[in-house]
């Protein structure tokens, strides 16, 4: 009997091949010993675009498309001004068409997940195969577990329901976003992207930066004292704020006429610390771009390649636990990695029912060689907290104390650490990140002892000036955590226990989500920050008040996904809330033609005539048929003119001072833009004479 083994990508393909004895090397797949081993190189099959059911203009009337039954079609690229089969996925299929004819029976290797199993699902159903298969569903690629789940395989029906569940996701995911994107693209004559998870994300950035942007930050004052025991010096900052400086000047007199102060209370607590949980990817993420600047898509790459050169296990899970028998193999990985800890084994990380398909990422024992700097910084991290999930917990000593003058209370807090335990893994690395977290808590070798109703002397007393701080703006980690703690927020209470542990997208796709939202250029990297640009913006004011824009709606749906996956809910259930979803989006979308404004005209400095329009990318004058050929395109050196730039610049000749323009070289430089006598635009810097071309 002849096997065909299905890989996703080549490089896994000939681990098991290697594995199986498939060691003769043909034209897109290998052979030998009863086997052929072949690939699918990603998502060689799609759902068609609306053109292949006849949907090419975008028409009002057309929407919401909805297809029944979707058609499937070979991936798309494109070539020219259209869209043709990619060649490389055509020789491909053809491959995978020839070794499933060969076969009695197929075995799945792609990636063990939803979208592993969508790709060979997609193949399976275009090539029309009828053979039986299993299932082969591991968490690493070592030798060792290839051959374990060589030696457990599943029948494929036992994933009938993640197939279910992902094919609901791509089709949700098709109907919202052509039809959402359609219905704005007509309603308000432009070219505009939205989509399922990534409109409530940019609604979302775009929240909190204009909550930002438009704080205005308050002033106060805080009393502090200064007193001392046992040669310690103690400063306790006081509770009340002052919103006027000559209160807290008068409050200030009084105290300094004080000599002393009296104990109030003192809490000591003696307490444990556990360590970090094992990493999930959205934990990795977080950590890589906190602590070295990596992109969620930088480290979602990384920690793929570190799985298929076999250092660590499978990276898109959504856990941050290990199963009770993968429990029993930490002893042995932990020799394999060089470390050595004291029995017993933390077991902060163990817990059966919190593993899903895949569980925490882990290292697999096997000895790295071959990275890159970047591999090897991600590599150690995830060995770091390995190592840190099973040590002990730290020990701490934590003190608060309430001073009182008999009109004012004053607080101080200090901690003393009695022992590191997984703290000591990084030498305090991660102690010191928790410590910014609370920077009132002094840390000290010894505590002093304080008794309650004790009097010490005043030492000092004086006023400090504070500011009301807005909530910062999102960093790649911080969009993560809210993308991933989304139905947190919910203001319902009875909503938000449903939704508690839903967020919108899933550990796998919320790096792609936020590539997608860049490449659109609805968002942009800021130093540290992520924020909107002027087109992000333009689309979140039309999309703020509606469904397309709700991330309680998006988690839902998510919600709903892992139901399918869980054989909880049946797809078609799922599919008539979509397709109900999707008609009332397009009506919400569509209605915005009546509400556009409409927008002035303004004297063409070319023609004379009243004819020139500022539309989404540029503004050119409409007369006779555009014969008069003026233009001026709105995105000049990486930012986007306003309209009253616009404005400024054909009625004027010149801009104010443009600031944040970007060269070709990468260099931030501030300039005029100016229209010359050819009708061209150039720039004019500050203090110099010479004019540079523009775009």
């Amino acid at each position: 009997m002849k096997i065909c083994i299905i890989a996703e990508k080549p490089s896994v393909a000939r681990d098991i091949a290697r594995i199986v004895g498939a060691n003769s090397k043909q034209d897109g797949y290998m052979e030998c010993n009863g086997y052929l081993v072949t690939w699918a190189m990603g998502h060689l099959i799609a759902l068609a675009m609306p053109e292949t059911y006849g949907f090419s203009a975008y028409k009002a009337e057309d929407l919401p498309i909805r297809p029944n039954p979707f058609q499937l079609v070979v991936r798309q690229v494109r070539k020219d001004k259209e869209y043709i089969s990619d060649p490389a996925a055509l020789k491909q299929l053809k491959v995978i068409r020839s070794c499933f004819d060969k076969t009695d029976r197929i075995i799945v290797a792609t990636d063990a997940g939803r979208e592993g199993e969508l790709i060979f699902r997609y193949i399976y159903q275009h090539l029309g195969c009828r053979k039986p298969f299993d299932r082969l569903w591991i968490s690493s690629l070592t030798d060792k577990a290839i051959r374990e789940g060589l030696s457990n395989l599943k029948p494929g029906i036992h994933y009938d329901n993640l197939y279910h569940s992902a094919k609901a996701r791509s089709e949700a995911d098709w109907l919202v976003g052509i039809n959402a994107s359609r219905a704005l693209s007509i309603a308000r004559k432009g070219g505009y992207s939205l989509g399922r998870v990534q409109t409530p994300t940019l609604a979302m950035l775009c929240r909190r930066y204009i909550e930002n942007r438009d704080f205005s930050s308050v002033p106060f004052w805080k009393l502090s004292v200064l007193t001392e025991k046992e040669g310690l010096s103690l400063k306790a900052i006081g509770y009340k704020d002052y919103e006027n400086e000559a209160l807290a000047q008068t409050a200030l007199a009084t105290l300094r006429s004080q000599s002393q102060l009296t104990v109030e209370s003192v809490v000591r607590k003696v307490a444990d610390t556990p360590p970090p949980l094992l990493y999930d990817l959205t934990a990795l993420q977080k950590d890589a771009n906190r602590r070295h600047g990596f992109s969620a898509d930088k480290t979602l790459s990384i920690a793929q390649s570190l799985y298929e050169k076999k250092t660590t296990t499978y990276p898109r899970t959504g856990s941050r636990y290990i199963s009770e028998d993968v429990f029993e193999e930490i002893p042995a990985l932990l020799r394999k990695i060089g470390k050595t800890l004291s029995n017993p084994l933390n077991r902060h990380s163990v817990d059966n029912a919190k593993v899903t398909d895949h569980h925490a990422i882990i290292p697999t024992g096997e000895p790295p060689s071959g990275l890159s700097t970047d591999e090897i910084t991600i590599y150690q991290m995830v060995v770091n907290r390995f190592v840190e999930a099973f040590s002990p917990d730290s020990e701490e000593e934590r003190m608060q104390v309430r001073f009182t003058d008999g009109t004012n209370t004053f607080s101080w807090k200090a901690c003393r650490q009695i022992s590191l335990g997984w703290k000591a893994v990084q030498k305090g690395k991660e102690a010191e990140a928790d410590k910014k977290e609370d920077g009132d808590e002094h840390i000290l070798s010894s505590l002093p002892n304080l008794t309650e109703g004790e009097v010490l002397s005043l030492v000092n007393a004086d006023i400090t000036e504070h500011k009301t701080k807005p909530k910062p703006l999102y960093t790649e980690a911080t969009l993560l955590s809210a993308m991933e703690n989304a139905g947190k927020y919910v203001k319902e209470d009875d909503k938000r226990k449903v939704m508690a542990e839903c967020g919108i997208g899933t550990p796998a796709t919320r790096a792609n989500i936020i590539e997608t939202l860049i490449l659109r250029d609805y968002i942009r990297r800021d130093k540290k920050s992520i924020i909107p640009t002027e087109k992000g913006l333009a689309v979140y004011e039309i999309v703020k008040d509606k469904k397309i824009a709700n991330a309680e709606m998006t988690g839902s749906w998510e919600l709903a996904l892992a139901a399918i996956e869980a054989g909880k809910m049946p797809s078609d259930k799922f599919a008539q809330g979509i397709n109900s979803y999707v008609g009332t989006i397009c009506e919400e979308l569509l209605s915005l033609s009546s509400e556009q404004k409409s927008y002035p005209v303004y004297r063409c400095p070319k023609c004379g005539q009243q004819s020139v329009g500022i539309y989404a990318k540029v503004a050119k004058c409409r007369h006779e048929n555009e014969s008069c050929g003026f233009h001026v395109f709105r995105e000049v050196c990486g930012i986007l003119l306003s309209e009253d730039n616009i404005r400024d610049l054909i009625s004027s000749g010149r801009t104010p001072i443009l600031k944040g323009l970007t060269s070709k070289a990468g260099k931030i430089f501030n300039a005029r833009l100016v229209l010359g006598e050819d009708y061209a635009t150039s720039f004019e810097f500050e203090n110099k004479k010479g004019k540079q071309r523009g775009k």
